[in-house]
């Protein structure tokens, strides 16, 4: 820790409350450093590369190693469609406040074929009538899940009618792995990118 910051304080670098992850800590651990060339390469898929939670998990590197079978299986290899996954994304997201997420996530979600009326919904917490099904159903467990922290017989019924077994399972661990991203970005203050605003109201 630089003897300038305090802790909780930000980073000039990142922003957030650890600094970015340096190349040469990692020279011991290769697929670690596989993993910061992919964040930093400008070519690569990932939305915030070092700035953003993948900067933070680097500083435990075999923990961002663990976590890519993980994740390429839930979001590429599941059978979630990119529409079912974005909607699963924007609605923990809106349910955690976390902002850095919505932001992250709301443009994926309109090129995956979400309507600006049903994202607006979800940014709003409005109603779900005017939601196709599938996407109340998805949407309603979320709210349970995350703000009632109790999903209700119905809702799991409906879910489980839209869904079925192994779906529905893969979209709730989908759900809890941005979760648990939502905590990480929390715990460590990790910023919007420059000049990017706050999109979810306060509740």
């Amino acid at each position: 820790m630089s003897d300038d910051i305090e802790p909780g304080d930000p980073y000039p670098d990142s922003g957030a409350r650890l600094p970015f992850p340096r190349r040469e800590d990692l020279q011991n651990d290769p697929e670690a450093l596989a993993v910061y060339d992919r964040f930093v390469d400008p070519k690569s898929d990932t939305y915030a590369g070092l700035r953003g939670p993948g900067g933070i998990r680097l500083h435990s590197p075999r923990l961002a190693v663990s976590q890519l079978p993980n994740n390429r299986y839930i979001r590429r290899e599941a059978g979630i469609t990119a529409r079912e996954r974005e909607l699963a994304i924007l609605a923990t997201a809106r349910e955690l406040d976390s902002q850095f997420e919505w932001m992250a996530h709301e443009e994926p979600a309109q090129r995956a074929g979400i309507s600006e009326e049903i994202i607006e919904t979800l940014r709003l917490r409005g109603p779900l009538d005017r939601l196709p099904e599938a996407d109340a159903a998805l949407v309603r467990l979320a709210r349970e899940a995350f703000t009632d922290r109790n999903v209700s017989k119905q809702t799991y019924a409906a879910a489980l009618r839209q869904f079925g077994a192994r779906k529905l399972i893969d979209i709730v661990q989908l759900m809890g792995n941005y979760a648990g991203t939502a905590l990480v970005l929390s715990v460590f203050a990790v910023p919007l990118h420059p000049g990017k605003a706050p999109r979810l109201p306060p509740r």
